[in-house]
């Protein structure tokens, strides 16, 4: 059945959705590696800065007389921890310089930490010497920092823009204003307006129409009676009621209730407009739902892009202080000027890295106000504190119970069903059309007078009634066989369009599990990475801290982990849109959604 009402079709699925919860809501598995690394709250777009620490690195040099002392005997410098936290947890952004400034020496031992963990901000020995003894009295000069990189300018331009226009945003609120404020959705809402109007119309085709009015005629000379005789006249008459043109013997031309129609428009043409209302209404579910998707995409696009950045503000961190390590340790005659340059190359590309996401962010921000119809001056960032897996749609379902669902779900096939209906309706009217006659009837009342010459009287009622019906077989029959053969092609040619979109909703299904089940396994590689780069780090700081190595032997993990955790950015986000696809694919079955605590 068609709902003639036409409510606005896709609310009821929006708000549904909406009910689901924000954050991405579904059914979500445990956060992940990358929990901590997301945008702050209300995101003040921080850059790295914020997460680093630009204090000077204190490295105590050899002295110039004891050039044979061993390495072990060096001053223990010191530098914090980059933010990182071992095993697959959290990466989050340090908070600054611990406020306790003693140095491990003597026989102070660093401090140990349980589940491979490295504390944050605490001091990490780069030797495993002391300077306790003849050289603890002794100054310690500054190192000089790194070469900076003039990208202050342009961090404190997304910064300032962040802290004045900006708009935090969750998932829910995105899709509530795309599907209220979509011209694609209101688009299609109105065409259901277009079809119920026309419904509308062709349930009354049987009702006459009215019309009123009045004329005037005069004629002077020759003219025919109604017998046949050519006369010579001069006379006038006047009408006014309903109908119009009422001149000399003859019914009004223009009836006063007025009704020339083919019965078989009467009887098929509500079924036709029917059909079309339905299909209009499941247009127009499609519609919200594709729209919703795109919106729900670029959303986590967003969410993706602010990931990364904070990503690459994590990698900025460690790139820094191992700069600031490596120039120390070149000053110090313990490792080569080539190292210090290699370290800064690093600085300088993670600074780029991190003005790539910060475009990022904001290419993400203009491509999802489109959807949301959001003012573009303003910049939206997410919510959310994190990025992690969720679960819409039930995976380990076989794939043919999923095509099943999408088949029996999808509006595009219920619009494409309408729409057969359609042409058969159609079909069935051209066949029945020599059968049903054509239908006139009008009825005319008003007030007429007249006389001859131009004397206007004898002023009285006139009624008129006339119906007709008559049968037509158009262009001697072959006009009938050609129209009833278009109809029918038509009706294949619906039929054919039907199970093309079957095919394609038995791919979109398929394609989208498949994501969803094989980017499953890459979360589970990617948060293995990051356990063992982060490994590699921890024990490569170790070896510093032990004199064993030199800081550039940090750099390949850095990169590793790095690498590992934009991977698993990735990961996610490309899971979370496979889940989203394989939703819409569904049909958006909402039914078959968990809220958040089920």
């Amino acid at each position: 059945m068609v709902d003639r009402r036409a409510t606005p079709a896709g609310l009821a699925v929006t708000l549904t959705v909406l009910a689901i919860g924000t954050g991405c809501a579904g059914r979500r598995n445990a956060p992940g590696p990358l929990a901590s690394q997301a945008a702050p709250q209300n995101i003040a777009a921080r850059t790295a800065r914020d997460s680093v620490t630009d204090e000077p690195v204190r490295v105590e040099p050899p002295r110039s007389n004891n050039a044979e002392r061993s390495r072990d005997e060096l001053a223990a410098g010191r530098f914090h921890r980059p933010p990182e936290v071992i095993s697959g947890t959290s990466f989050a952004p340090s908070e600054g310089p611990p406020d306790d400034e003693s140095e491990w020496g003597g026989d102070q031992q660093p401090q140990s930490f349980p589940d491979n963990r490295i504390a944050p901000d605490e001091p990490i020995a780069l030797a495993a010497g002391s300077i306790e003894g003849d050289y603890a009295d002794e100054p310690r000069p500054p190192m000089a920092p790194p070469a900076p990189v003039d990208d202050d300018a342009s961090d404190l331009a997304f910064e300032e823009q962040f802290k004045a226009r900006v708009y935090a945003v969750d998932l829910g609120s995105v899709l509530e204003l795309t599907a209220g404020r979509s011209p694609q959705v209101g688009f299609a809402q109105q065409r259901i307006q277009e079809s119920l109007a026309q419904l509308q119309m062709a349930d009354v085709l049987w009702a006459p129409s009215i019309r009123a009015g009045l004329n005037y005629n005069k004629h002077e000379g020759r003219i025919q009676d109604v017998q046949g005789e050519i006369i010579n006249t001069s006379r006038g008459s006047f009408y006014g009621g309903l109908g119009s043109m009422a001149v000399g013997a003859g019914s009004p031309a223009v009836p006063g209730l007025y009704v020339n129609m083919h019965l078989r428009d009467a009887i098929f043409q509500p079924r036709i407009a029917e059909q079309r209302l339905g299909a209009s209404q499941q247009a127009s579910r499609a519609v919200t739902n594709d729209t919703l998707l795109e919106a729900a995409l670029a959303y986590l696009d967003l969410l993706e892009a602010f990931q990364t950045k904070a990503v690459a503000e994590v990698t900025l961190a460690n790139s820094m202080r191992l700069a600031a390590l490596t120039e120390s340790f070149a000053e110090a005659g313990q490792g080569t000027q080539a190292d210090a340059d290699r370290a800064r190359a690093e600085l300088s590309l993670r600074r780029l890295e991190v003005q790539r996401s910060i475009e990022n962010c904001r290419v993400a921000s203009a491509k999802l106000a489109i959807w949301m119809r959001h003012d573009q001056s303003w910049q939206l960032a997410p919510l959310e504190p994190s990025l992690t897996p969720i679960t819409l749609v039930d995976s380990p379902k076989h794939v043919a119970e999923l095509v099943a669902t999408g088949l029996r779900s999808r509006p595009e096939l219920a619009e494409h069903q309408f729409l057969v209906c359609e042409a058969i309706e159609r079909m069935r009217r051209e066949e029945y059309a020599p059968l049903i006659p054509s239908v006139f009837l009008g009825t005319s009342y008003g007030g007429n007078g007249g006389g001859l010459g131009s004397e206007l009287s004898n002023f009285g009622d006139r009624w008129d009634f006339d119906v007709a019906a008559y049968w037509e077989v158009r262009n001697l029959g072959y006009g009938e066989h050609a129209i009833r053969k278009e109809s029918r092609s038509r009706v294949e040619q619906a039929r054919w369009k039907q199970m093309q979109i079957m095919d394609l909703v038995a791919s979109e299904v398929a394609e989208a599990h498949a994501q969803v089940e094989e980017r499953r396994r890459q979360i589970d590689l990617a948060e293995s990475a990051i356990a063992s780069a982060g490994d590699s780090y921890r024990r490569n700081v170790e070896r510093i801290r032990d004199g064993q190595g030199l800081p550039i032997e940090t750099l390949q993990s850095i990169q590793a982990l790095d690498q590992s955790q934009r991977q698993y950015v990735r990961s996610v986000a490309d899971y979370n849109r496979a889940q989203f696809r394989l939703q819409r694919a569904l049909g958006w079955p909402v039914h078959d959604v968990e809220a958040p605590g089920h």
